[in-house]
């Protein structure tokens, strides 16, 4: 078949979260695209949390990709299903599809499992020339007859600086002033259990060489306002790598404002810290999870209440502000935990923070766990979204998990909190505050709904697959 145009989306997110104002995109896809624009195809990228996608232009597509996480999978799968009546090959890819490929091609035509920088150009030639697919890694695939073919799974990514620097200009409508994301490196030997990262890229880290990482971001630090999130799993998994790392961006005289996911362990490499400081860290996402000793144990987290505390008082020190993301639900929380932890992010003066309720995303141990002990309520991906309660916990109800965490939430961003920041002139966190409140709100509004559902199933012993239809804003418009 004739290939010319390939046209990429991610799909949207089912709710507003506290960084709604500033999203952007998983590099995935806007890899993929340069990857093929280089190899001579018309590559466009749509994502629909910046902009309402051009329909027309995504009719002339001669195969369209696109990009899911679980919670997205449901608006993926209504976009799969409408460009496929119109004839177009669909190809889903992302970690939810990679998990559960079956399920995505009920509604695709192929699913690209794990990496996809080889399998979708290998895809691609066969289906230009006529080849078989039979001997593509990492390809799931239906047969004329309907069988389903899962081919072996691709080796991981060797050398990382094989691939190209990710063109940005392919995705559309994306303003000068979006924040940059760049990957130094993939991979991760921790084993959190709610977490997908190992099945997904591996438990060895994989890094880019800090040449290529300085070619990415020169690329985009004449941008107007330039912002880069380094979207690595654990952007200090190295610290001497990364302290090398940011010495080049002193000797180049290179001036950005940056942000990175960390772990707790940064705080004790003071050298770190002032090199952050000195090269422009906005602030550090960092996943301090719990702050019960028991739940910290029960995910994995190799650290202690007092390491976070003490890696929150030694950032706030070095003048680096911290957003703390926190799960709640684990077998061993309660309502006090929720409730505790609102407290102590509040006492200890974070900057921001996200309590996320245990999701049991595919892929992940929990998931396997909460499944077999038939713990799991229902699946319904969009409310996988870590803000509602998909699973009973064992020391509270899903209610309850569900009410005590956007509380606690609420709590946090209140009006104080907005006001505060607004009298240290602090104007992010002040507006972050604002997005804050209005994200918790709008939670709020919708979980009579989400609970009487919940109600409904656990009420009826209805431990099975539930499909709630999409809110009518996602349709798609003008097609």
């Amino acid at each position: 078949m004739p290939i010319k145009n390939i046209y990429f989306i991610e799909a949207k997110s089912p709710g507003a979260h506290i960084f709604s104002r500033q999203p952007f995109p998983r590099l995935g896809t806007i890899l993929l695209a340069t990857i093929l624009r280089d190899r001579g195809y018309n590559t466009k990228v749509f994502i629909e949390d910046l902009s309402e996608p051009d329909w027309k232009t995504l009719e002339g597509a001669d195969i369209i990709g696109i990009s899911t996480i679980t919670s997205t999978a449901p608006r993926a799968y209504q976009l799969a299903t409408k460009f496929s009546e119109k004839g177009i090959p669909i190809v889903l890819g992302g970690p939810h599809p990679t998990f559960l490929p079956e399920e995505g091609l009920k509604y695709a035509d192929y699913v690209v499992r794990g990496e996809g920088e080889e399998t979708v150009v290998e895809l691609v030639e066969h289906l230009t020339s006529g080849l078989a697919l039979n001997n593509i890694k990492g390809l799931s695939y239906k047969e004329r007859d309907g069988q389903i073919v899962h081919n072996s799974d691709r080796e991981l990514l060797h050398d990382m600086d094989t691939a190209p620097i990710p063109d940005f200009s392919l995705v559309q409508k994306w303003g000068e002033k979006a924040v940059i994301p760049i990957a130094t490196s993939r991979g991760c030997p921790f084993n959190c259990k709610f977490c997908s990262v190992i099945p997904m890229f591996g438990r060895r880290y994989r890094f880019k060489s800090i040449e290529r990482v300085m070619e990415e971001i020169r690329a985009v630090a004449s941008r107007k306002k330039a912002h880069i999130f380094f979207i690595d799993d654990n952007f200090a998994a190295n610290k001497e790598r990364t302290k090398a790392l940011l010495r080049r961006l002193l000797e180049e005289g290179i001036h950005i404002k940056w942000s990175a996911q960390m772990r707790t362990d940064i705080a004790k490499d003071p050298e770190l810290l002032e090199l952050m400081a000195r090269t422009g860290c906005f602030n550090v996402f960092i996943g301090f999870e719990s702050i019960n000793p028991k739940t910290l144990a029960l995910y994995n987290k190799h650290q202690k209440v007092e390491d976070v505390i003490g890696c929150i008082k030694t950032l706030k020190d070095a003048s680096i502000k911290i957003h703390g993301m926190f799960v709640l639900g684990g077998d061993t929380d309660d309502i006090e935990t929720i409730r505790n932890t609102q407290k102590f992010v509040s006492r200890l003066n974070i900057n921001s923070i996200q309590f996320m309720m245990l999701t049991p995303l595919p892929g992940t141990p929990v998931f396997e766990e909460l499944t077999q002990e038939g713990r799991i309520i229902h699946t319904d991906w969009s409310k996988y979204d870590a803000h509602h309660a998909v699973f009973e916990p064992k020391l509270m109800t899903a209610f309850e998990l569900h009410m005590e965490t956007l509380k606690a939430m609420a709590k946090f961003y209140s009006w104080g909190n907005v006001i505060h920041n607004f009298l240290r002139m602090d104007f992010f966190y002040a507006v972050v505050g604002l997005y804050g409140k209005r994200s918790v709100k709008e939670a709020l509004a919708s979980s009579k709904k989400y609970l009487k559902q919940l109600e409904e199933i656990i009420t009826d012993g209805l431990k099975a697959d539930i499909h709630i239809p999409l809110p009518r804003e996602n349709k798609i418009q003008k097609m």
